[in-house]
């Protein structure tokens, strides 16, 4: 049955940044009512919400406090207080993503296994409890050389990730819960974003194709992908597969690696809106952040049709820049025709910090590119 829509239903989204915004955004079209809980009172999404909460994502008391006022939950980031989550399911609050999905998704060893359990390609994988041990299994052969440290927890944007080459990396190493995996020789990184609604109907994006830059963050981000076809429909394959197998209600991103014998192996998965999906607000019939509406509202899922080819770029704080932000280049970059610019509203910046995105639509990849590589050196996010 569908969820009933109502100018006084009221949807809780757990952290109010830029995803949150977006998604407050979106749902503003069917005249819902936003509430968002975050720590910040000038997080992006808190000047478009109906109304913002105070409060912590981590701490169950006000993750149960802000269940309570709401009639359903979603979220934008996945770390948060699953112990509140599970309480308010088990007293009958409509949570979607379903908290014993996202207990999987938070630990990065329960997926792999969750992986391996259900025949989903990744990389093989040890698990580790300390630097310490992943060194003497390192030391004595155990573990060969190259590999990829993920700590099981809290690890995004690259953050939590540490590759090993040699001996001489090993120093690099993080400390706690890890898993190990084989370094894949990646030929493509990608994107596919999938959604479920409660029915079991899915959809995939078009696969978009990832460039990173020094600090592993996605840079650039081009859709549609230029892959074989065979490829591409082997990767929404899995994400199919594996938004299934988790019986999860709402959205999948999985980033994953085609590496140079064209094999797709599944690197991350966030079981929300994604960075990876910003350009299906101009570039794709319906955006990632109706679908999750659609999903979890349990209505029929949107057209995932591409409109025009695009290139999204990720608006970062330069690295010698920390304070009040200031934007250089608007007037230049929107003469240009295509050029989509969204700033999120966070009035600080610092070194990578993601402070706002810009899609180039054209009719071709290629001039997009173009498009978005005059962007790239106009546009710069600097403070005063």
């Amino acid at each position: 049955m569908e969820q009933l829509v109502t100018s006084d239903f009221k949807l809780g989204i757990i952290a109010g940044g830029q995803l949150g915004k977006m998604l407050v955004l979106a749902a503003s079209n069917w005249d819902i009512k936003t509430f968002i809980l975050d720590t910040d009172h000038h997080c992006p999404a808190s000047t478009c919400c109906t109304n913002y909460v105070r409060g912590n994502q981590l701490d169950y008391e006000d993750v149960i406090r802000f269940g309570e006022m709401v009639d359903m939950i979603t979220f934008e980031i996945e770390n948060v207080n699953i112990e509140a989550l599970q309480k308010l399911k088990s007293e009958g609050k409509k949570i979607f993503p379903d908290p014993d999905t996202l207990r999987i998704i938070w630990d990065k060893g329960l997926q792999k296994e969750f992986y391996r359990n259900n025949q989903i390609p990744s990389a093989q994988f040890l698990l580790f409890k300390s630097k310490a041990e992943i060194i003497e299994a390192a030391t004595t052969g155990e573990i060969p050389f190259p590999f990829v440290q993920k700590l099981r927890k809290g690890g995004y944007d690259g953050k939590g990730v540490a590759i090993i080459h040699t001996q001489y990396d090993l120093k690099n190493l993080l400390d706690g819960d890890s898993i190990i995996e084989k370094l894949v020789e990646i030929q493509t990184e990608i994107s596919v974003i999938v959604a479920r609604n409660c029915k079991g109907e899915t959809k995939c994006f078009p696969v978009a194709e990832m460039e990173f830059n020094e600090a592993n963050m996605v840079e650039k981000l081009i859709c549609p992908s230029s892959l074989d076809e065979k490829i591409l429909q082997h990767a929404n394959g899995i994400a199919i597969k594996l938004i299934a197998s988790l019986n999860l209600c709402g959205l999948l991103s999985v980033e994953m690696f085609v590496d140079k014998y064209n094999d797709v192996w599944i690197n991350e998965i966030a079981p929300r809106p994604h960075n990876s999906g910003h350009h299906t607000i101009e570039s794709i019939e319906t955006s990632q952040y109706e679908q999750l509406l659609r999903a979890i509202f349990n209505f029929p899922l949107g057209s995932t049709k591409l409109k025009m080819p695009s290139v999204m770029i990720n608006l970062l704080g330069e690295p010698d820049y920390e304070g009040s932000v200031k934007y250089e280049g608007l007037t230049d970059c929107m003469s240009i025709e295509g050029v989509k610019i969204h700033l999120y509203g966070k009035r600080i910046t610092k070194p990578y910090r993601k402070m706002g995105h810009v899609t180039v639509i054209a009719t071709s990849i290629d001039e997009a590119k173009q498009k978005a590589c005059i962007v790239r050196q106009k546009l710069r996010v600097k403070s005063w």
